[in-house]
């Protein structure tokens, strides 16, 4: 399959590397000329588990590629979709499907402005990767993929499950999703919970849990995005996701001491956040609902303040 990875970070890579490891024909597409450079002199300096590898790919500029793909995965920050997608456009072929992995909410809206809904495909991942530099990258944990089309017709299930079948194929644990959307707000109650208040603590996930009252604070965050899913045609049980978000605190998480991604953009990297795609997003479509949720729009700003003292 011909596939071009839109946003070569640490999840563009790790799944790129995998895939042309897997004989498909990957082409990284990304802004940052360092990155580019690298990866074409040098290869993708991938450690996968423990064990170094570098996988020759190409890379470079979204407007010097051309080749109309099979497939686009979009991997960029969820502020940063609409660019993207801009800068990309040209390779939409008839029959090229654009596949989103990206974390947060709302993106469909946007991927419809730019791509024929019978090619779009939505998803979510639970991979552990992070970037070590211009060209090298590591991934620590390959977490379940889901994938499913958003248009319900048969050409579009069977385009979907190609896609599913490649990827899984590749050694990316991935299925066929019956209800992506339940699966995005799920992953985005966990975004909500685990990132904001890690990032606004200044804590990992275990110094979270240590917290009084945690479980009523995550539960209050849980309900605001359970009411708003509900609006738009998903059930959310709010105890069994409670439940959830709390078991990312304990010891029986293995990655308990991680620092979500948004405490890395914002504490360590100074970078803006995706907290308009989480919380925000929640208290924004709340208040359009003539509903309240207090919580994340506390949050949202909470953590916008924390850009502006940061000079993001």
């Amino acid at each position: 399959m011909k596939i071009v990875i839109a946003g070569s970070g640490a999840m563009g890579a790790t799944y790129g590397s995998m895939l042309a490891k897997a004989g498909n024909q990957v082409v990284f597409l990304d802004s940052w000329q360092d990155n580019i450079d690298s990866i074409n002199q040098y290869g993708c300096k991938f450690n996968n588990l423990g064990t170094d590898e570098v996988i020759p790919i190409q890379a470079c500029k979204p407007s010097e590629f051309t080749d109309i793909p099979d497939l686009v995965i979009v991997f960029t920050k969820s502020m940063q979709l609409s660019n993207m997608l801009e800068s990309v456009k040209h390779l939409f072929g008839a029959n090229t499907r654009v596949l989103c992995l990206l974390n947060g909410l709302g993106h469909t809206d946007t991927l419809k402005r730019f791509v024929d809904p019978k090619n779009i495909l939505m998803g979510v991942t639970v991979l552990t990767a992070s970037m070590q530099g211009a060209g090298s990258f590591k991934v620590s944990n390959y977490g379940k993929t889901e994938i499913q089309n958003i248009v319900d017709d048969k050409e579009a299930i069977e385009g979907a499950k190609k896609v599913v079948e490649t990827i899984n194929n590749s050694g990316l644990p991935t299925v066929y999703s019956e209800d992506i959307m339940y699966s995005i707000w799920r992953k985005a109650c966990i975004n909500g919970t685990m990132n904001a208040c890690c990032t606004i603590l200044q804590c990992n996930m275990e110094q979270l849990g240590t917290i009084p009252n945690l479980r009523h604070l995550l539960g209050q965050i849980v309900t605001e995005f359970a009411m708003v899913a509900k609006e738009q045609g998903t059930t959310l049980d709010v105890k069994e996701m409670t439940d959830l978000v709390c078991w990312f605190t304990t010891s029986e998480f293995q990655g308990v001491k991680h620092y979500p991604s948004m405490y890395q953009d914002l504490i360590n990297n100074h970078r803006k956040t995706e907290i308009d795609f989480l919380n925000g997003y929640v208290a924004k479509k709340a208040k359009e609902a003539g509903k309240e949720a207090f919580y994340c729009e506390l949050i949202t700003e909470f953590v916008h303040g924390k850009e502006k003292i940061l000079g993001v």
